[in-house]
């Protein structure tokens, strides 16, 4: 098995929390809430931050650690960024627009969403193509 950077491992890792935080937060929060039919208040109903901040960093480290295993030892900076763009675009958006189509989910949702992992698998391959 491929050696796989953990400090590009987990750098990706903060990286999509930090894009997370941003994303569904000051930049999209609103609308991500309206196209998901979701207020502030269910949201927040019920919410345990430890289990689904940690829960999220575990699930984030293993795509990170996979997306290490894809592109290999010492990616380059072109390729690591180029294949995070088409994960991000070409698998994870579009199995979620899949997913949403047959859900009758809006079109505003797809993009958020889709949006999201596109930017954030791009910010993978940034960092193991700097780190890895």
């Amino acid at each position: 098995m491929p050696a796989v950077s953990l400090v590009a491992t987990l750098v990706a890792t903060v990286l999509g929390f930090a894009l997370g935080a941003l994303w569904y937060g000051p930049v999209f929060g609103k609308p991500w809430m309206a196209a998901a039919g979701m207020s502030r208040e269910q949201l927040g109903a019920g919410f345990n931050p430890a289990v689904t901040y940690g829960v999220t960093f575990v699930l984030g480290f293993i795509a990170a650690w996979t997306f290490g295993l894809y592109v290999g030892e010492h990616p380059g900076m072109r390729f690591s960024v180029a294949a995070g763009t088409a994960v991000g675009l070409c698998w994870v958006a579009t199995s979620l627009a899949t997913n949403y189509l047959f859900e009758r989910r809006s079109a505003t949702l797809i993009l958020i969403n889709g949006g999201y992992h596109a930017v954030r698998f791009m910010l993978t391959g940034l960092a193991f193509g700097l780190l890895g």
